[in-house]
């Protein structure tokens, strides 16, 4: 008897040819559904480069299964018939081919599995084994625990796959090799640009499309410069094992006007839409160390960005469930100022790397968690406005790692969950770690008065505000001590000057 087609889903973010839904499908009969849609544009308004990255390499994965012999049914934006959400998609997919059940792999995001589950299609998900870490493994992993800290899971993570394994040994005798990592930038230093892809027929015509549905939404359309499929991705990686991963580890950390790329990988955007998996690339970084190509606190520390942060992460966001955007631990209301969308602020640091944000839809981690982040959590900033402009400005953000990196890490509204303590610092921070503050028109080292540097007066105030719940931890305690010891007239003066910088924020006036 020969059964009916089915439909096989495949998302934007879901480009693998051994993703679950695929492996379940026969090729021979079912029919493989992707389609561009309003509905995943425009929950969030999403950086135009992001959406002509995705929407290129859907259309040329979409190619390459065809190439493998599978039907494919796909829908592009500007289609007259689509009905711009993705049950819709799948109805329509069903109505013309006489399919009555759909199978799929887990999306990355409640919103879309919800959607799914009550879309007018039957929708059998698979779960996505394209991680290391499993739902059911990462629960067992933290039940029963008071803490769940990254550093217990990367360990057994490394024992898992082997990597950068002696028997049941760390390589080098140590699991983390920070110590000799995250130096600040001397000076001179010339970091290399990531391998940059020109781009090609069906990257030019899906600018034209974004350039006209989505021209006016933050962020540059020019220049656009990623790989837009597999080989490229590879490619990508070949070259940041080369020239950048040497020097990663010790320099990953650093920020330098200019340079928004510094060591760092790029392949974030290509492993989260599923263009490469995490074992190729731990493996390159690896397989590099091994050669004596790079040292091992650089591989150490990239691998463990990877099966460590990435994988707990998701691990995270998948434990804590759908209402964990809308956390809001220390009640922080303030609106998202515009310069998060303009750039027009006179304080260096941020403005350099809104700036960046905007021209390429990237920033590396320190840039999103201690320049951006870190203001965002001393002028008490509503958290989920700005999860949801995390999301919307980078092109590697999805959910599922984008919300506890901000509202866990950046943004401390979980309570704790991610973090140990919230991640503040004053103004000395970036001086260390960047030449930023050289080029500001405030003075990094002026604690008070009218040019003293926003994060200071800002670090201060938060401590102060929010000394009832941090005052007792063990991590924050020199802080409150520093904060205790100095003149209660300089106190006082540090608190009303914050109140200053804040009410210029609330008004709307340049900061």
């Amino acid at each position: 008897m020969v059964r009916d087609p089915r439909l096989v889903l495949v998302l934007g973010d879901q480009l693998s040819d051994d993703i679950a839904a695929l492996r379940e499908a026969d090729r021979d009969r079912d029919v493989v559904v992707m389609a561009e849609v309003q509905a995943e544009t425009d929950y969030v308004a999403h950086h135009p480069k992001k959406i002509i990255f995705l929407f290129s390499a859907m259309r040329k994965f979409a190619a390459h299964l065809r190439e493998a012999g599978w039907q494919v049914r796909y829908t592009t934006l500007d289609d007259p018939d689509n009905t711009q959400s993705i049950p819709g998609e799948l109805l329509r997919a069903a109505d013309a081919v006489g399919a009555s059940e759909a199978i799929g792999t887990e999306p990355g995001e409640f919103r879309l599995i919800s959607a799914l589950e009550d879309g007018p299609v039957p929708v059998h998900l698979f779960p996505d084994d394209r991680f290391l870490c499993t739902h059911a493994e990462f629960e067992a992993w933290a039940e029963g625990r008071k803490e769940l800290r990254m550093e217990w899971f990367y360990r057994d993570m490394r024992r898992r796959t082997g990597l950068m394994m002696e028997g049941d040994k760390p390589a080098g005798g140590k699991w983390n090799y920070d110590h000799d990592n995250r130096k600040p930038p001397k000076t001179g230093l010339d970091a290399p640009e990531p391998l940059r892809f020109a781009p090609d027929a069906t990257v030019a015509a899906v600018t034209d499309l974004v350039r006209v549905r989505f021209g006016n939404r933050y962020g540059s359309l020019d220049d656009f410069w990623f790989a837009t499929d597999a080989d490229g991705a590879r490619q990508a990686l070949a070259h940041f094992a080369e020239r950048s991963l040497p020097e990663f580890g010790t320099y990953q950390d650093a920020m330098v006007t200019g340079a928004p790329f510094m060591f760092h990988a790029i392949l974030s955007v290509y492993m989260n839409a599923g263009l490469l998996g995490w074992r190729e690339v731990c493996e390159a970084a690896e397989r590099a160390w091994k050669d004596g190509a790079v040292p091992i606190n650089a591989a150490e520390g990239f691998i463990r960005q990877i099966i460590g942060w990435r994988e707990f992460i998701r691990g995270v966001y998948f434990l804590q469930g759908p209402d964990y955007t809308s956390r809001n631990a220390l009640g922080h209301t303030r609106d998202l100022p515009d310069f998060y969308w303009s750039a027009e602020t006179d304080m260096a640091c941020v403005a350099e790397c809104v700036t960046a944000t905007m021209q390429e839809a990237y920033a590396h981690h320190i840039q999103r968690l201690m320049v951006t982040g870190n203001f965002a959590l001393l002028a008490g900033l509503d958290p989920h406005q700005v999860h949801e402009w995390y999301l919307i400005v980078y092109a590697d953000a999805y959910e599922w790692v984008e919300s506890p990196n901000v509202i866990g890490m950046s943004q401390f509204a979980d309570g704790g969950v991610v973090a140990s303590k919230p991640y503040v610092s004053g103004g000395n921070y970036i001086n260390r770690m960047s030449d930023y503050c050289r080029h500001c028109s405030y003075a990094v080292t002026k604690k008070s008065g009218a040019d003293a540097c926003p994060f200071n007066l800002l670090y201060w105030h938060f401590l102060d505000r929010h000394r009832e719940r941090f005052q007792s931890n063990t991590r924050m305690s020199r802080m409150y001590a520093s904060w205790d010891r100095m003149d209660e007239g300089h106190r006082t003066t540090v608190l009303a000057e914050a109140e200053a910088v804040l009410a210029k924020l609330d008004a709307g006036e340049r900061v």
